[in-house]
C-alpha cells in the first residue's frame, strides 16, 4: 500500500540522512515515526514520546525526535511525520466473530433498520437479484430497537405472513442482532420441516401464535432446523465456490477492521476448518492483522483431536476453546436467577448442558488451553464461575489460566469478587451497554439493572481486567463507539444514560481495548503497549483520546493503522 506523506517529511529525510551518516553504530530502522503525541500506555517510563523506530515489525527505539532520527540510515527507512497527531497502541478487538463480520458485509445488514417495514423492503429488493430457490440471508434486526411495532406481533416479534407472501420462491433466514434468534419465512420453515407439531427443543423456543402455529421466530436451540436447512443448501455449492466466498468475507472483515484502527482481533468461535485456513493465510503472510481464535465445537467433536493442536505465531494463534451456557437478553435467552421482569415465570435458557461445559473444561485443562464461556444472565455467570472453581480445585488462588467469561453482562453482586479470586477475565463489550440500554431495565427490573448490569466499575474496583470489544457483527466493529460507551454509558441517538456510576475512566477504557485485551490472550509481552521489543502495531488518530471531550471520541478519524511497522490503512488528504 502506498501512503501519501506530508511535504515536510521530505525535508526531514534530507536532514536526517545527513545526521545519520555521523552515527554508523545505531541500528537502522524500517520505519521511523516523528513529531507525534504518542501514548505508550506502558506501566514504566514516559507516558508520551515524540517518536519511535521499528525494524522487522517490532519497536527498536522510543523517545525524542533527535534520538529516533539516528535510526534513519538510508532511503530504505520509511519516515512518517505525524505533525503533532495523536498515536497509541493499535486497538485489539476483544470479542468478535471475524468471518461472521465479513459475511455480514456481503449479506443484508439490518443494524440500522428502524422498523420491520424497512427489513421487508430490503428482503423484497434482494429477490430481484437472485434466482428462484436461492436463500436470502441477513442479520442485525432487533425488535426492541424499532420505532414502531409490527401490527401482528408477539413480544415485538413479527408474524411471517407479510414477508412470506413477497418471497414465495426464496427461503429467508434473518438472524437477530445478537445471533441468538432468527426469523424464517414460510419457504424456509417448509424446507426445515417445521410444523405445528414440531416440539420445542431443550434450550430453545419456537414462538407460536394462539393456535400453536410458528410465527417465524426461533430462539436459541430452536434455530437448529432452519440453520441445518440453510447449511444443507450451502453444501450444494462447490467446495471452490464456498472457499472463495469465505475468502471474500475474510478480506472484507480485514479491511473493515483496519479502517477502524484495529490491529488485532480475538475471534470468538472458529471451526477446525477456519483454524486450518487461518494458519495457511498466516504462513503465506497473507493476513493484514493479527488473529487470535477460540476453537468452537461440541465436546464429542474435539475429544481426541487436540493433541498438538495449539498454535501460536505472530499473525495467528489458536490456544483457546469457546463454549456457551445461555443466550442473549434481548431474545429472552439470558439464563437468570429470577424470572424476567417482563416475562413472568420465565428464567431464560440454558443452551448447553452444564455437564457438556464441564467436560470441555477438563479438555481445556488437559491441553493447556484457555476456556472462554459465553454467559450473559446472572445465573449463567454463577454457573460458569462454579464450573471454573470446580475445575481449578485447590489451585484456584494460584492459577494463571486466565479463563474468560464472554459478555458477563448481568451479574449477581455476590459473584463479582469471584472473578478476581478465580483469576477470571471479564470479556465485556462496552457498546452492548448502550445498545441494550432501552430494554435492560424492562427485562430485569430497576434493582438488578442498576446493581449488576455491565458492572464495569464494580469489577475493576475488585481488581478484574475488562477485555473490551464490539461482538461484531452484533455491533459495528467500531472501537471508538465502544470506548465512548465505556466512558459515558450514554446512547448517541437519544442521550439515554444507563447507570453511569458503573462507567470507566478514560485510561481504563483505553487499557480495556489494548493492554487488558493483550493480557486476556497471554499476549502482553508482544502487544497492548508501545515498548521496546513489542510489535509496532499503532493507530494514529485526529483526536487525543486521553484528553479530548467525550463527544470528540466519536468525531475522531483514524488516520493510519500500522501493523508490524507497515501502514495497512491510510486516510490522508
Amino acid at each position: 500500500m502506498k501512503a501519501i506523506y506530508p511535504f515536510s517529511t521530505f525535508i526531514v529525510i534530507v536532514i536526517t540522512l545527513l545526521f545519520s551518516a555521523c552515527t554508523p553504530d545505531v541500528e537502522s530502522a524500517d520505519l521511523v515515526i516523528l513529531n507525534g503525541k504518542i501514548l505508550t500506555l506502558a506501566e514504566q517510563g514516559e507516558p508520551y514520546v515524540e517518536a519511535l523506530a521499528a525494524k522487522n515489525g517490532r519497536i527498536i527505539a522510543l523517545g525524542k525526535n533527535d534520538l529516533i532520527k539516528q535510526h534513519i540510515k538510508d532511503d530504505a527507512t520509511r519516515i512518517l511525520d505525524l505533525e503533532g497527531k495523536f498515536a497509541m497502541p493499535g486497538f485489539i478487538e476483544g470479542h468478535g466473530h471475524f468471518s461472521g463480520l465479513g459475511f455480514s458485509l456481503m449479506n443484508l445488514n439490518f443494524l440500522a433498520a428502524k422498523n420491520w417495514d424497512e427489513i421487508v423492503g430490503k428482503v423484497e429488493a434482494r429477490t430481484k437479484e437472485l434466482k428462484p430457490g436461492e436463500w436470502i440471508e441477513g442479520r442485525g434486526w432487533h425488535q426492541e430497537k424499532w420505532n414502531k411495532s409490527p401490527e401482528q406481533q408477539i413480544h415485538g416479534y413479527p408474524f411471517h405472513h407479510e414477508l412470506s407472501a413477497l418471497t414465495p420462491d426464496h427461503p429467508v433466514i434473518l438472524f437477530h442482532a445478537s445471533g441468538h434468534s432468527l426469523y424464517a419465512n414460510e419457504k424456509a420453515m417448509e424446507i426445515a420441516n417445521i410444523t405445528k407439531e414440531t416440539p420445542d427443543p431443550a434450550g430453545g423456543t419456537i414462538i407460536r401464535d394462539n393456535t400453536g402455529e410458528a410465527i417465524g421466530v426461533f430462539e436459541e436451540r430452536a434455530m437448529t432446523p432452519i440453520r441445518d436447512a440453510f447449511n444443507a443448501y450451502q453444501e450444494t455449492l462447490s467446495e471452490k465456490d464456498r472457499f472463495e466466498r469465505w475468502q471474500k468475507a475474510i478480506t472484507l472483515a480485514e479491511a473493515n477492521c483496519l479502517e477502524n484502527g484495529i490491529t488485532s482481533f480475538q475471534d470468538a468461535g472458529s471451526s477446525f476448518d477456519d483454524v486450518k485456513n487461518y494458519k495457511e493465510l498466516a504462513t503465506k503472510k497473507e493476513l493484514d492483522l493479527r488473529l487470535w481464535s477460540m476453537l468452537r465445537h461440541p465436546y464429542d467433536e474435539m475429544v481426541g483431536k487436540l493433541d498438538g493442536f495449539s498454535y501460536t505465531s505472530d499473525f495467528f494463534t489458536c490456544r483457546a476453546i469457546k463454549s456457551q451456557v445461555d443466550g442473549a437478553l434481548g431474545a429472552f435467552g439470558a439464563w437468570l436467577l429470577k424470572p424476567y421482569h417482563d416475562k413472568p415465570g420465565f428464567e431464560g435458557q440454558n443452551t448447553t448442558p452444564v455437564s457438556e461445559v464441564k467436560n470441555i473444561a477438563q479438555l481445556a485443562l488437559k491441553h493447556n488451553m484457555q476456556l472462554c464461556v459465553h454467559a450473559i444472565g446472572d445465573r449463567a455467570n454463577r454457573v460458569t464461575l462454579n464450573i471454573y472453581e470446580e475445575a481449578f480445585g485447590d489451585k484456584a488462588q494460584d492459577n494463571d489460566l486466565r479463563w474468560r467469561i464472554e459478555h458477563a453482562q448481568h451479574l449477581d453482586v455476590a459473584d463479582i469478587p469471584r472473578f478476581k479470586s478465580l483469576g477470571v477475565i471479564a470479556s465485556m463489550q462496552g457498546v452492548h451497554c448502550t445498545s441494550d440500554a432501552p430494554f435492560v431495565e424492562k427485562r430485569l427490573g430497576e434493582e438488578r439493572a442498576r446493581k449488576g448490569a455491565y458492572a464495569w466499575r464494580s469489577l475493576i474496583d475488585n481488581g478484574v481486567y475488562i477485555a473490551n470489544g464490539t461482538d461484531a457483527p452484533v455491533e459495528d466493529v467500531s472501537a471508538l463507539e465502544s470506548l465512548y460507551a465505556s466512558v459515558t454509558r450514554k446512547r448517541t441517538d437519544t442521550g439515554l444514560e444507563f447507570f453511569t456510576e458503573q462507567k470507566m475512566t478514560r485510561e481504563e477504557a483505553l487499557k480495556s481495548y489494548t493492554t487488558w485485551n493483550a493480557f486476556a490472550a497471554f499476549e502482553e509481552k508482544d502487544k497492548g503497549t508501545l515498548e521496546l521489543g513489542k510489535f509496532a502495531d499503532i493507530v494514529v488518530l485526529s483526536k487525543n483520546l486521553m484528553k479530548c471531550s467525550d463527544e470528540d471520541i466519536l468525531n475522531a478519524d483514524i488516520i493510519y493503522t500500522i501493523v508490524g511497522g507497515e501502514i495497512k490503512y491510510a486516510n490522508v488528504k
